[in-house]
């Protein structure tokens, strides 16, 4: 490329500046595919900078659908679609096609759904209240054991509010999305994070991580959770950490288990660090004992931070 086609190279990606400016200054220049590193750094630096600075150590995180609503959202949501649809004598509105009639049956149904499967929110904003009643009674300050999410709503959202309904801190390792996606307003101010890339996210929700739980969820969620389990399974870890699959019914159903072992393509040991549970204060007990057993824990049980 000759001298008037590099200018105008510079131009069209409005790096070309008249007067110079100091490069990591330059908005426009750490926007490009050539400062991607740059930015990658500075997701690890940044966050670990902040996290060692609030003494962060340990953290509990959850993860789950981002779609799962409050029962009392979910119950109203339901009572209008049912009110709406007694207006009309219980059928569908007068001149509409039988496809619009059965697109009322599913909404209907969908609600029903989303009404039941409300019981994920609101266990696990129990389950994250526990937690933080459990870790700030040890008298090691808010930042001792710390609920983490991905700062997003439904499962992530129950848990910051569970978190701070308990009077205590908690983590949103939110992401950047092409919709948005506002961090709720329950993470910790101080404790919510963006970023762009998700595998330095993934780094973050593992790095301090003593437990994971994973509460019902799509794509993103079974994602989260496989990363998960083959860093335990290949000991990248670092630490020990246990994967408590919250709502055993829909587990055995979404993951079959059995059948990974059964086809050998799983093996016996590597299932030890899983557990199941369904109420909060099962899933609660698991993770206190197996907290109290770790020999890590034990260490910080005993004696405060320097």
């Amino acid at each position: 490329m000759n001298d008037r086609g590099n200018k105008k190279a510079l131009k069209d990606h409005s790096l070309w500046a008249p007067n110079p400016q100091l490069a990591y200054k330059n908005r426009r220049f750490m926007d490009t595919n050539e400062a991607r590193t740059l930015r990658i750094l500075a997701e690890y630096l940044e966050p670990q900078a902040r996290l060692s600075r609030a003494k962060v150590e340990n953290t509990v995180v959850f993860f789950g659908s981002a779609r799962l609503l409050p029962r009392d959202v979910a119950d109203e949501n339901l009572r209008k679609l049912e009110a709406a649809i007694q207006a009309n004598g219980g059928k569908a509105r007068p001149g509409a096609s039988p496809a619009s009639a059965e697109g009322e049956a599913n909404s209907l149904k969908a609600a029903r759904m989303a009404l039941e499967m409300s019981r994920y929110y609101e266990e696990a904003r129990e389950l994250a209240r526990m937690i933080t009643e459990w870790s700030l009674s040890h008298h090691k300050g808010k930042h001792f054991i710390v609920v983490c999410s991905g700062g997003g709503p439904g499962i992530m959202e129950a848990a910051n509010r569970g978190a701070a309904e308990a009077g205590g801190v908690s983590i949103g390792f939110n992401i950047k999305l092409p919709f948005e996606q506002e961090s709720n307003p329950y993470v910790t101010p101080e404790l919510s994070f963006l970023f762009k890339y998700f595998f330095m996210r993934k780094l973050w929700f593992a790095q301090p991580s003593r437990a994971l739980i994973v509460f019902p969820g799509g794509f993103g969620t079974l994602d989260e959770l496989f990363e998960f389990l083959t860093l335990i399974e290949t000991h990248k870890l670092g630490h020990h950490a246990i994967v408590v699959l919250y709502g055993t019914e829909f587990w055995k159903r979404t993951v079959n288990m059995d059948w990974l072992l059964e086809a050998g393509t799983v093996s016996p040991d590597e299932m030890t660090s899983i557990r199941y549970a369904d109420t909060p204060q099962q899933a609660f007990e698991i993770l206190t004992r197996d907290l109290r057993r770790n020999k890590a824990m034990r260490a910080a049980f005993r004696h405060p931070f320097p």
